[in-house]
C-alpha cells in the first residue's frame, strides 16, 4: 500500500505542476572549451540601468574568453544592432580582428536579424544562452558584478560622473591577478608585466626589460592552456557538489518551469502568485549540448524552444489529450495569445532615466479589472494594426 501511495502521488498532475522542485539543482556545470588563442573566442553583455553620464547609460562588455582581457563601451539609449555593430568595429575590431565564436544572452540586440546575418556573412559562430539561464555566460556576468562595485566605489558620491572612471576600470580589471590563469589579463594579451606607473624623479632612467619574442609567447600561450583546464575543473567540482544529474531522452515528456513576471505568452496568466509553477507537459524533440533540450512548444509560444535542463522535470503518469492549463485559463490558442481590445489608460513613467508612454491595455476575452499596463512603444511595435 506505501508504494501505491507513493506511485499515486508522483502521478497527479496538479501536485506536478503547482509543487516547487526539491532536488538538488538539476544539470552539472558544463564548462566551455578553452580557446586555442586570444581574441578567437569572446563573450559580451551589457549593463543597463545606470544613471544618464555625459549622454551615456549602458555599458557595453567585452571579454576575450582565454586571456580574459576585457573592454568596456559606454553606449546611449536607444541603441540598435547597427549602432552596436560599429562600436564593435570602432572599439573592438581595430585592435583584435574578428572572432570565430562569440557567447552571449538573449539580448533582442543578439537576437536581431541584422546581428545574425551580419555575423553569418563574416563566419563568426553565434552562441547564445539558453531560456531563463543566464550561467551560460558566466564570465560576462561575474564580471559585470565586479566591475558594477568598482564603479560604486569610485564614484557613489556622483554617481552621474561613472563614464569619468570607467578607463580607469578597464585598466584595473585588466591589471588584476587572475587565479584561474595565475596571470594578469595584460600579461596574458601583451605578454609582459602591466607597466608602473611611477613619478619621474630627476636623474633616474626607465630599465625596458621586456622579452617579446615569439618563444614567450608560445610559452604565455601554453601556460594558459595548463592552468584555466585546471581552474576549470576545481570550479566545477566546488560546483556540481550542489547540483544533481538529470538526463532526458528524445521522445521524453517534460514539465516546463516559466517565471511568471515576465511570461504570459504560453499562457496568460492573471493571477501570477499563486499560478501553477510548471506547464505541459511538452515533448522533448532534440538534445542541444549535454544539459539543454529542446522542447515541441505551441506554435503561438514566445518561448525558445531550447530549454537549460534546470527548467524541466520529467512527467509522471499518463498523457492529457491537450497540455496542462488551470480550468479557469482554458480556451483555443487565440484566446491563449490575446489581442487588445481597448485601451483604457495612459500615463508618462520614467524609463531608463527618460519619460515613456504606458497604456492601460483591456486585452479580449478579459474584464478591464484585469487589464494590463504596457509599454507605448513595445505595444505598437508588437501590434502596428491596433486602432485605439
Amino acid at each position: 500500500m506505501n508504494r501505491d501511495v507513493q506511485h499515486y502521488i508522483r502521478q497527479c498532475t496538479v501536485c506536478q505542476a503547482c509543487k516547487y522542485d526539491t532536488s538538488a539543482q538539476p544539470g552539472l556545470l558544463q564548462p566551455l572549451p578553452i580557446p586555442e588563442e586570444v581574441w578567437v573566442d569572446i563573450s559580451m553583455d551589457f549593463i543597463e540601468g545606470l544613471p544618464k553620464s555625459q549622454g551615456k547609460e549602458v555599458i557595453w562588455v567585452i571579454v576575450d574568453r582565454l586571456s580574459k582581457y576585457a573592454h568596456f563601451v559606454a553606449l546611449a539609449h536607444p541603441y540598435s544592432a547597427e549602432t552596436v555593430a560599429q562600436a564593435y568595429l570602432d572599439n573592438i575590431y581595430k585592435l583584435h580582428g574578428l572572432p570565430k565564436s562569440i557567447v552571449s544572452d538573449r539580448d533582442t540586440i543578439f537576437l536581431s536579424t541584422f546581428w545574425q546575418s551580419l555575423f553569418a556573412v563574416l563566419g563568426v559562430n553565434l552562441l547564445l544562452s539558453s531560456a531563463y539561464h543566464p550561467q551560460t555566460d558566466g564570465q560576462t556576468e561575474v564580471l559585470n558584478r565586479c566591475l558594477e562595485n568598482y564603479l560604486r566605489c569610485m564614484c557613489a558620491q556622483s554617481p552621474n560622473e561613472w563614464t569619468k572612471w570607467l578607463a580607469l576600470a578597464e585598466w584595473w580589471y585588466n591589471t588584476s591577478f587572475h587565479t584561474a590563469s595565475q596571470l594578469t589579463p595584460y600579461e596574458a594579451l601583451y605578454n609582459q608585466p602591466p607597466p608602473l606607473h611611477l613619478p619621474y624623479l630627476p636623474g633616474e632612467s626607465n630599465n625596458a626589460a621586456v622579452d617579446r619574442t615569439m618563444q614567450r609567447r608560445e610559452r604565455m600561450i601554453k601556460q594558459l592552456q595548463q592552468n584555466l583546464p585546471k581552474a576549470q575543473q576545481r570550479m566545477k567540482q566546488l560546483a556540481d557538489k550542489g547540483r544533481s544529474e538529470r538526463v532526458f531522452q528524445i521522445g521524453d515528456w517534460v514539465w516546463l518551469k516559466l517565471q511568471a513576471y515576465k511570461q504570459s505568452s504560453v499562457q496568460h496568466r492573471s493571477n501570477t502568485k499563486l499560478g501553477p509553477k510548471y506547464f505541459g507537459p511538452f515533448q522533448v524533440i532534440d538534445t542541444v549540448g549535454s544539459v539543454a533540450y529542446k522542447l515541441n512548444l505551441p506554435d503561438y509560444a514566445q518561448v525558445h524552444p531550447t530549454v537549460h535542463v534546470s527548467q524541466l522535470k520529467a512527467f509522471r503518469g499518463d498523457l492529457p489529450n491537450l497540455p496542462y492549463i488551470p480550468a479557469w485559463l482554458q480556451g483555443s490558442s487565440s484566446e491563449v495569445q490575446r489581442a487588445p481590445y481597448k485601451i483604457l489608460a495612459r500615463r508618462i513613467v520614467k524609463r531608463h532615466n527618460k519619460s515613456a508612454i504606458q497604456y492601460l491595455v483591456q486585452w479580449e476575452g478579459l474584464s478591464e479589472e484585469q487589464a494590463s499596463w504596457e509599454m507605448a512603444d513595445e505595444f505598437e511595435s508588437k501590434y502596428p494594426s491596433f486602432q485605439p
